[in-house]
Formats: structure tokens, C-alpha cells, sequence
């Protein structure tokens, strides 16, 4: 285990999602049905889902596209998406 990584991970995920929709849908999901352990659960689980498919597809991806090429469009990607919603396109 490469602690150092691991904790870079889960620094910028944990941040990341502070706060974003995903959190404010489980907490309008667990106000709406009193169920705080089944919506934890589910939560969870699909966070945990939806992270296996990003692992697996860095993980295929980088072994057709560089890392640092990766790196390049998905920064160019987040840009171009900031700008839309700037501009109201988006």
C-alpha cells in the first residue's frame, strides 16, 4: 500500500465532495425519508462504484494516453466546462 497516494486521494476526494450536489442530494434524500442508514448505504456504495470505474479506466486509459497528456485534457476539459457555465452555455 502506498500510504502517501492513499492519502492524496482521499484528501482530494473528500474535499471535492464536500459540499457539491452529490452531498446536498443525500441530505435533502435522508430529510425526505428519515432513513439516515439505508441513504448512507446506498450513498456509499455508489461512491464506491463510481470510483472502481474511474480506477479502471485511468487505469486502461493511461496505457493509451500518456499520464501527463491525461493530465493536459482533462485540465483543458474542466476549463472549457468553467467557461460554458460562465458564459450561461453550460
Amino acid at each position: 500500500m502506498e500510504w502517501k497516494i492513499f492519502w492524496t486521494a482521499f484528501a482530494t476526494l473528500f474535499l471535492a465532495e464536500l459540499g457539491d450536489k452529490t452531498q446536498l442530494a443525500v441530505i435533502t434524500m435522508t430529510g425526505k425519508t428519515n432513513a439516515a442508514v439505508s441513504v448512507f448505504l446506498g450513498a456509499a456504495l455508489a461512491l464506491v462504484l463510481v470510483t472502481l470505474l474511474g480506477v479502471l479506466f485511468g487505469s486502461a486509459i493511461t496505457n493509451v494516453i500518456p499520464a501527463e497528456w491525461l493530465q493536459r485534457i482533462v485540465a483543458a476539459a474542466f476549463i472549457i466546462i468553467g467557461v460554458l457555465m460562465l458564459i450561461g452555455k453550460l
